[in-house]
């Protein structure tokens, strides 16, 4: 590695997060105390900065580098993230020791540990893998850390330090202690991959709003405030979901479980098997998503899943494309829009699993979480874009 390419990726975070900073404080502006926002912005800096450096390739081998001197300097940068989140609570009058913190400790701790002692960077992608991935990933999804770290601390909803932590930890730990490549977790501006994430995002948008408006799930309400208002709220709106939802979930789903998935079916020299566990699997769970909600269409979760993996079965057939690159998108993208049964909606997880779909896709050709991210943070801030409702 050169230390000029290790210089130059850091200026690109140090320019991105210049930009980033200047929309944290036009929106904070007038949120929050002096105090606060005077306490928030150096974390602010240091996360960000963080967050657009560490899936640079030059910065991933200076760590694997570090990490390889002494086994246990693989434990440094949790703990370097963990005493900065401290810090913050602490200076803002929080008992360290309220809410969940363990839960953090664990979400940091566990898969850096469980690679450490494996300490085999270079072996196959196996069920261990996703067996950690699960187990890193969801115990956080599912309960509360119940202390707040959002940035200001009773500001905007910027975002939280303990969410920015977690994406950095997913990057730390895939990437670089478990040497997956090609996450992609890479803020980088190319006309190429910009044109096909909006494409994409069109193209999706376009089948949302035709098939939407059959089914009466999207009503057209337009705007009632003015357009400055409005322009200033769909910037605000897009910038945090980027960076709060969508950046949060393609990391976990595209740069690393989709990744994982091909992987792990291009090892196995054959794609039909892993298509056909993930085929039945995933229909048995969306007929058991649509018909244990209520509502209309129970049938729609069920037939998206077999609109993508036949899909997928054909795309994998043409040999075009690399072996289990449809069959991995097939299985993330159902999977992606089964586990919105949160939501509530038959026909919104049904239109989620297209956009998992989208989104892997989006991944696919440009190689980069942030792109898929973006695609999806346009989604979801489509219906203020467009001035339209979802009818859930």
């Amino acid at each position: 590695m050169k230390k000029g390419e290790l210089y130059n990726s850091l200026l690109k975070g140090g320019l991105a997060t210049v930009v980033l900073t200047v929309l944290f404080l036009y929106y904070t502006a007038g949120r929050c105390s002096t105090q606060e926002l005077l306490i928030a912005l150096p974390f602010f800096l240091i996360f960000y900065f963080v967050q657009f450096v560490l899936g640079r390739e030059s910065v991933i081998q200076a760590f694997v580098t570090w990490n390889g001197k002494r086994r246990w300097n693989v434990l440094v940068f949790p703990s370097l993230l963990l005493a900065l989140y401290f810090i913050y609570l602490g200076l803002n009058g929080q008992n360290i020791l309220e809410g969940n913190p363990a839960l953090l400790l664990y979400t940091l701790y566990f898969p850096v540990l469980v690679y450490g002692l494996i300490n085999d960077p270079n072996r196959k992608i196996g069920w261990i893998d996703f067996t950690v991935f699960i187990l890193a990933l969801f115990p956080f999804n599912l309960f509360s850390l119940k202390q707040n770290s959002d940035l200001p601390i009773h500001g905007s909803g910027f975002d939280a330090i303990s969410h920015v932590m977690v994406i950095l930890s997913g990057v730390y730990v895939f990437a670089i202690v478990r040497g997956i490549k090609e996450v992609g977790f890479v803020p980088e501006i190319k006309l190429k991959s910009l044109r096909t994430a909006l494409i994409v995002w069109l193209a999706f948008y376009a089948f949302v709003f035709v098939f939407g408006r059959s089914v009466d799930f999207i009503a057209v309400i337009g705007y009632s405030d003015p357009v400055d208002i409005v322009i200033k709220t769909v910037l605000f709106t897009l910038v945090t979901s980027f960076l709060h939802t969508a950046l949060f979930e393609e990391l976990f789903f595209r740069g690393i479980l989709q990744n994982m998935v091909t992987r792990r079916i291009a090892q196995g020299k054959s794609w039909l098997v892993f298509w056909l566990v993930g085929f039945v699997l995933l229909l048995i769970g969306a007929f058991v998503v649509g018909y244990t909600l209520e509502g209309k269409m129970k049938w729609f979760p069920a037939f998206v899943t077999v609109v993508l993996f036949t899909s997928a079965y054909f795309l994998e057939k043409s040999e075009k494309f690399g072996l289990g690159v449809y069959t991995s998108l097939a299985i993330t993208g159902v999977t992606f829009g089964l586990v919105h049964y949160h939501a509530k909606s038959i026909i919104y997880i049904g239109l989620a699993c297209v956009a998992g779909w989208a989104y892997g896709y989006t991944y696919i050709k440009t190689k980069n979480v942030f792109y898929s991210a973006l695609v999806h943070a346009l989604v979801n801030t489509g219906v203020l874009i467009f001035g339209l409702k979802m009818m859930r």
